[in-house]
């Protein structure tokens, strides 16, 4: 029957990533559930990181090749039904699942960009946002781009929460400036914000 071929399966799962230097411990409680021939692969997640991707294969008994379980790849759920892949109750199985950890997807949002008039000249502040902040706390920097007449473009590197004063700009003239979050640890950046611009006297 399926509930004795399942029984005969056997559950390799191996799993090793570095996840910002450290290494992950690989899916734990693994185990196999039939019910009225609906048979699914379960697992535990190592940890509570909402961050993983799971990755599930399974090969016959004496192949050498192991399959792709299509409808189990790159999924966050700890579940996969491999009833179509195990539907031979004829044959042996094993079955495998890795996770790996995923970032690129998390992106960051640009931050806000104030601009004011002082005696000193146009002062520039900048906030990215409180999500990122409360997450990331000091590790934030900032590039401020300021777009002078003529299209000519400067580039300056300020700490989070720190302020750039432009000094030395022609008067009554027309500046622009925009800005770009930037998590050095996790070397990632954001889009540039969009153009905040103002008129010196």
């Amino acid at each position: 029957t399926s509930a004795l071929v399942l029984l005969l399966i056997t559950i390799i799962i191996f799993f090793l990533i570095s996840f910002y230097h450290r290494m992950l411990a690989p899916p734990g409680q693994v185990k196999f559930e039939s019910i009225d021939y609906k048979n699914s692969l379960h697992w535990a997640a190592p940890t509570n990181s909402s961050c993983l991707q799971y990755y599930v294969q399974y090969k016959i008994y004496g192949e050498l090749d192991w399959l792709n379980a299509s409808n189990c790849q790159g999924i966050h759920r700890h579940h996969c039904n491999l009833s179509g892949a195990t539907s031979d109750v004829r044959e042996w199985y094993y079955a495998r699942v890795r996770l790996t950890v995923y970032v690129s997807a998390a992106k960051i949002s640009p931050p806000t960009v104030k601009l004011n008039l002082s005696k000193q000249g146009v002062v520039v502040q900048v906030k990215a946002s409180r999500v990122l902040m409360r997450k990331v706390h000091n590790g934030v920097d900032n590039n401020i781009y300021v777009v002078h007449p003529g299209g000519k473009e400067e580039v300056y590197e300020v700490a989070s929460g720190s302020r750039l004063t432009l000094t030395e700009l022609k008067p009554r003239t027309r500046y622009c400036v925009q800005a770009q979050t930037v998590v050095p640890r996790h070397m990632k950046s954001s889009d540039r914000s969009t153009a905040e611009c103002i008129t010196t006297d």
